[in-house]
């Protein structure tokens, strides 16, 4: 996984509550076992609608999703946040997350910022007023900045860690190869070898 630090862009402003998982990415697209290729079908039954903002082309490139309460509620497939992260987002903001989303998020490198609900709305109205403004959202100084505006967040500080160093579950058992080395040296020749 890659190192996040801080993430700047426009953002798109999905103004919707409650948007659960298999609205996310729906289930048809489910086959695949690589964690690519889903960008595609993100959002894909709204995206139907032709005044979907992801449909949008002033909203083309953007990397901040910016969007309602309880954001990714529902099934916790993992499949959510690539999709999101496959589509060219980085970053998202909302009030409230469902908490095995989120925690998926921070496992692929998608940075999933809380905000209150006026800081929320905020971004939302500014994103629709003015696709071109920029935001930065910024994990070592855990704000959400831009024009006029600075909006601390917390995040917890294992998963900030984490996406600071770009580690993920494998990422930090190879931080104690050393040790694992050291073991498998003077284990027990009873044990099963690791091959």
């Amino acid at each position: 996984m890659e190192s996040v630090k801080r993430v700047t862009g426009r953002m798109l402003p999905l103004d919707r509550a409650d948007v659960d998982t298999d609205q996310i990415i729906p289930k048809q697209f489910l086959k695949r076992i690589e964690r690519t290729g889903f960008g595609p079908f993100l959002f894909y039954d709204w995206r139907q609608a032709e005044d979907f903002v992801l449909n949008k082309p002033e909203h083309d490139g953007a990397t901040v999703l910016v969007t309602g309460a309880n954001f990714g509620c529902g099934s916790s497939r993992e499949h959510a946040p690539w999709a999101i992260r496959d589509a060219g987002f980085r970053a998202i903001v909302a009030p409230t997350y469902a908490d095995i989303f989120k925690a998926n998020c921070y496992k692929t490198g998608l940075l999933a910022v809380t905000l209150p609900d006026s800081q929320v709305r905020h971004l939302i109205d500014l994103a629709s007023e003015d696709p071109s403004a920029q935001v930065t959202v910024d994990l070592e100084k855990q704000e959400v900045r831009g024009d006029g505006f600075a909006y601390r967040f917390e995040i917890d500080a294992f998963a900030r860690e984490n996406m600071l160093g770009g580690l993920d579950e494998i990422g930090l058992v190879e931080r104690h190869q050393s040790s694992i080395s050291t073991y498998e040296a003077h284990r027990s020749a009873w044990l099963p070898a690791v091959k």
